[in-house]
């Protein structure tokens, strides 16, 4: 395809990017360089790089920065490798009933969020399933502290998302051509080295776009928080990038300090993202 023609096919979803992604960035740049709360909102104060200033030197930033971090390095890979291993089980079931499996395993993924996440927090209620279960095995009630609002968090973000990489990969495996599996039984291959020697390879390219789009999702990570912390209770020290930027401007009224970090916070998710950018950008001119 020629350059120009490309220009002339892509050019209204750039200018429709550029709209609802460029100029608000810049807006949010600009805002976070003036003093802003409820009160003054008409009539904003420019403090320059301060907001910015605040943003870096606050404790509770770079605490829900950690989070968010231990957040993604957990929960990501654990979506993908379940998600890769329940596609490669789909794969061997009879077609009859495959459907029947792909419906029970999206359901988390097609619940309203704050829904699912209440089903989710009942579990572990008082007079929850789980929490009967806890209490039967080990003798001891179930508390929240610290440490287990956190991991219930992680292991919401795995049962929720965890259908998004399945179908993908199981999409994925639906274009395998057979007659290479076949030609690997035939050479004596048994089932594990066809995975790493043919499916893998395969599914590089998907598996790039899954922990692309993984990685942005666990950065904004919001309702599970505010359900399972029980309105961003801050005993828990359970917030995250998204959770305090919205503390920040709602509870606390800084409306430019909350500008300042959602600018912040772009920069830091596009560090993330850019070298997984260039890899996928770099296959894909491979496979032309």
């Amino acid at each position: 395809m020629k350059r120009s023609t490309f220009f002339r096919f892509s050019a209204p979803s750039i200018f429709l990017m550029t709209v609802l992604m460029v100029i608000p960035l810049i807006m949010a740049i600009w805002l976070g360089m003036q003093f802003i709360t409820f009160n003054n909102i008409n009539d904003p104060e420019f403090v320059g790089l301060k907001n910015y200033v605040d943003v870096l030197s606050d404790g509770r930033f770079w605490q829900a920065a950690r989070f968010t971090t231990i957040y993604t390095a957990i929960v990501v890979p654990l979506r993908m490798v379940l998600g890769l291993a329940v596609a490669l089980m789909l794969d061997q079931v009879s077609k009859a009933v495959r459907g029947v499996y792909l419906s029970f395993f999206l359901l988390p993924f097609i619940i309203v969020p704050v829904v699912g996440t209440l089903m989710f927090k009942q579990l572990f209620d008082s007079s929850g399933l789980v929490t009967w279960v806890y209490q039967t095995i080990f003798d001891t009630r179930l508390r929240y502290n610290e440490t287990t609002v956190k991991t219930l968090i992680m292991l919401h973000g795995v049962w929720y998302v965890t259908p998004f990489a399945l179908v993908t990969y199981f999409a994925g495996l639906q274009t395998l051509p057979s007659d290479l599996l076949e030609a690997a039984s035939i050479d004596g291959a048994n089932w594990w080295q066809k995975v790493r020697g043919i499916v893998l390879p395969h599914l590089r390219s998907l598996t790039i776009f899954i922990l692309l789009v993984s990685i942005m999702d666990s950065y904004r990570i919001f309702d599970s928080i505010f359900v399972l912390t029980n309105n961003l209770n801050p005993i828990f020290k359970a917030d995250t990038l998204m959770t305090y930027n919205f503390a920040t401007a709602i509870q606390f009224q800084r409306l430019g300090k909350g500008n300042a970090m959602a600018v912040l916070t772009v920069i830091g998710i596009m560090i993330v993202l850019i070298p997984n950018l260039i890899q996928s950008y770099r296959e894909q001119m491979e496979e032309r």
